[in-house]
C-alpha cells in the first residue's frame, strides 16, 4: 500500500506534518517501538509508530530520525497521547531526512492502525501472489504439471505466513509446504478430514472453521477442476472423494481477496486430482479386464496372460509376476437411489493407499475396477522368494478399517454405510476366482457387523463356517488353497511327501508311534515333517482346531 492511502482513511487519526513530497512511498509493514535504536528490529518499507518515551530531550530527535532513515522506513508516525502534540524538534528532524512525519490522535490506539496496514498489506500481497497461482494454473491446463500442489503451498508459505496441506478424504496427507514446519501427526490429520466431511454432510459453503487441539484450522473442499458444486444431484455422490486445504488459521475475518485467492488454490490443486484420477485409466480399465475374465470362468491360462500385463505397470521393474489380493468394497446409502459402485471404487483407490505416505504415487499400485454397487481392488503383491512360513502377508482387513474409519464415518453420517472383505494372498491365476468369492463373503461378514464402516478379512471365515450350505464353493476351494497351496509346493521342490504325511498323522488321531509305524518312519523324521508342515502353514497340529481345518480342507481338495 502508499502511504497516501493512510490518510485517505479518517478512522485511523492521521495528521501529516511533513514529506507530502513521499507520500506514494510503499509500506510492507508497521512497527511500534519506543527504543532508542530500533535498528536491529527493522528490515525497510516499515511505517514506524512510537509513543516517544524514547525523547529525553531535543537533541535525542536528530540520532533516532537518522537511525529510522538508514534503516530504510517509509515513514514515522507519533503518538499525541504522552506530550500532547509532536515537538518541533522532531518535524525538523524529519524534514532535514526526507522522512514523511503523521501525528496520531490520542483518541486512536496503535492496535488499530497496525490491524488495518497489516490487512491492506496482506490483501496486496495476497493479490500479488494470486496472479502467480493464476498463471501457474494456465500452465498446468496447458502442459505438463508445473510442480504439483507442493509449488503453491510453498507460495502460501513464503508470501502470507500461511501453514497449509492437502489432505484426502480418508485423512491421508497428500501434500504439504516444507516451509510449514513439521508435518501434521496422523490423527490430527484424520480429525480434520472427519470436521470437513461432516460438515460437507450438513451442506454448509465453504471454508469450514475447526478449532482442534487448540489450534485454528480453516477447511476448503478441493472439488474435481471440471464439476461444479450444483453438478452431483446429491452431495453423497462426492462427499467421499473430494480432497481437501486445511490452512493453520481463522479465515472467518479474511479478505475477500486474502478468500478468492484461497479459492484459485483450491482449483489449482484440482488439476493436479484430475491429472491424477486421468493417470488411473490405464489401472482401472486392466483391473475391469481381470474381473471380466475371472467373472465369464475363462481358463487360467488366459486370465494369467492379462496378470502378466497388469504386473509390471503396478509394479514397475519387479521382474516377476507377484501374489495377489482382492479387496471388494460397497457404500450404500439408506433411502436413496445412489450408483454405488463408481463412489466404492473412488473410495476404495484411497483406502488402500498406505495412510502414512505422503504425495499420489502411492496410487499407482492400486487397479480398482466396479461392478453394480461394488468396487473390486486387484491387490499386486511383491513375489515372495524365501518360503512361505505361513505368517499373514499383504493387506490387513483391521488394519485397514483402523487407518480410515474416524474420517469416513463422519462423511457417511446416520444414512450411510461403507463395508470391506479383504481375501487371503493368492500366487496363481487359479486361485484368483477362489479370492474373489472369499473376499465377497468376507464382505457379507462385515455387512452383518454394526457400524457405519465395518471390515472383515479372510482369517474370519474359519472351518466352521466353511460348513454352512450357503458359502460359495469358490470360498471353501480358496480356503482348501490357502492352507495345503504351501505343503504342495513343498512337496513338487523336495519331494518331501509332507501332504501323505498330513493325512497319515490326521488319520492316526495324532499318534506319533502309529502314524509312524504306518509311514515306515523313525520318529524322530515323522516330527521334523510335522514340523516343517507347521512352519509353512503358520497352524499348529496339537491344537483340536487346527487338526480340523487340515482335515476340512484334505476332504476339499
Amino acid at each position: 500500500m502508499r502511504l497516501r492511502a493512510l490518510l485517505n482513511t479518517d478512522a485511523l487519526g492521521l495528521r501529516l506534518l511533513g514529506g507530502e513530497d513521499e507520500l506514494d512511498r510503499s509500506v510492507r509493514g508497521v512497527m511500534t517501538t519506543d527504543l532508542r535504536d530500533p535498528s536491529r528490529y527493522l528490515s525497510g518499507g516499515e511505517l514506524v509508530l512510537t509513543g516517544l518515551a524514547w525523547r529525553r530531550g531535543a537533541a535525542d530527535s536528530e540520532p533516532f530520525v537518522r537511525i529510522l532513515v538508514q534503516a530504510g522506513v517509509a515513514a514515522l508516525a507519533a503518538g499525541e497521547a504522552e506530550l500532547g502534540d509532536v515537538p518541533e524538534d522532531l518535524v525538523l528532524a524529519c524534514a532535514r531526512h526526507r522522512l514523511p512525519l503523521f501525528a496520531v490522535h490520542e483518541s486512536v490506539a496503535f492496535a488499530t492502525i497496525t490491524e488495518y496496514v497489516v490487512r491492506q498489506v496482506s490483501g496486496e500481497r495476497a493479490g500479488d501472489l494470486a496472479a502467480v497461482v493464476d498463471r501457474h494454473r494456465r500452465m498446468m491446463t496447458s502442459g505438463p504439471a508445473g510442480g504439483g500442489p507442493d509449488v503453491v503451498l510453498d507460495l502460501l508459505g513464503s508470501d502470507l505466513d500461511l501453514r497449509a496441506w492437502v489432505l484426502s478424504p480418508t485423512g491421508r496427507l497428500i501434500a504439504g509446504s516444507e516451509l510449514t514446519g513439521p508435518a501434521l501427526p496422523p490423527e490430527v490429520c484424520a480429525g480434520l478430514a472427519a470436521e470437513h466431511l461432516a460438515a460437507t454432510r450438513t451442506g454448509r459453503r465453504g471454508p469450514h472453521r475447526v478449532l482442534l487441539d487448540g489450534t485454528t484450522y480453516s477447511l476448503f473442499p478441493i472439488r474435481s477442476s471440471g464439476r461444479s458444486p450444483q453438478a452431483a444431484r446429491d452431495i453423497r455422490e462426492t462427499v467421499l472423494s473430494d480432497w481437501l486445504l486445511a490452512v493453520e488459521a481463522d479465515a472467518g475475518d479474511w479478505p475477500e481477496e486474502r478468500l478468492d485467492l484461497l479459492q484459485g488454490v483450491t482449483q489449482l490443486i484440482a488439476v493436479e486430482r484430475d491429472r491424477r484420477d486421468a493417470a488411473r485409466t490405464v489401472r482401472r480399465r486392466l483391473a475391469q479386464e481381470v474381473l471380466e475374465l475371472v467373472q465369464a470362468g475363462a481358463a487360467p491360462a488366459e486370465i494369467a496372460a492379462r496378470l502378466r500385463v497388469a504386473a509390471p505397470v503396478l509394479l514397475p521393474g519387479l521382474g516377476a509376476a507377484p501374489h495377489w489380493q482382492v479387496v471388494v468394497a460397497c457404500v450404500e446409502w439408506d433411502g436413496v437411489e445412489i450408483a454405488g459402485g463408481p463412489v466404492a471404487q473412488s473410495l476404495l483407490e484411497e483406502v488402500l493407499v498406505d495412510p502414512l505416505a505422503t504425495g499420489p504415487e502411492p496410487s499407482d499400485r492400486i487397479a480398482v475396477a466396479h461392478t453394480g454397487d461394488e468396487a473390486i481392488a486387484l491387490v499386486p503383491l511383491p513375489a515372495v522368494t524365501a518360503e512361505h512360513d505361513g505368517s499373514d502377508t499383504g493387506l490387513l482387513a483391521d488394519v485397514l478399517l483402523r487407518s480410515v474409519q474416524q474420517p469416513l464415518s463422519a462423511g457417511l453420517d446416520d444414512d450411510g454405510r461403507l463395508t470391506l472383505g479383504v481375501s487371503a494372498a493368492v500366487h496363481s491365476a487359479e486361485g484368483l476366482r477362489g479370492a474373489l468369492e472369499e473376499a465377497r463373503h468376507a464382505r457379507r461378514v462385515a455387512a452383518a457387523r454394526t457400524g457405519r464402516v465395518c471390515a472383515a478379512g479372510h482369517q474370519e471365515l474359519a472351518s466352521h463356517v466353511l460348513l454352512l450350505p450357503f458359502v460359495p464353493d469358490d470360498v471353501r476351494r480358496a480356503f482348501t488353497a490357502r492352507l495345503l497351496d504351501p505343503l504342495k509346493d513343498y512337496d513338487r521342490r523336495h519331494r518331501a511327501e509332507l501332504i501323505p504325511t498330513l493325512e497319515a498323522f490326521l488319520d492316526s488321531d495324532g499318534s506319533w508311534t502309529r502314524c509312524a509305524a504306518r509311514l515306515h518312519l523313525h520318529v524322530n523324521t515323522l516330527r521334523y515333517r510335522v514340523g516343517r508342515i507347521e512352519q509353512l502353514t503358520g497352524r499348529d497340529l496339537s491344537r483340536l482346531e487346527d487338526k480340523l481345518d487340515f482335515f476340512l480342507a484334505l476332504r476339499m481338495s
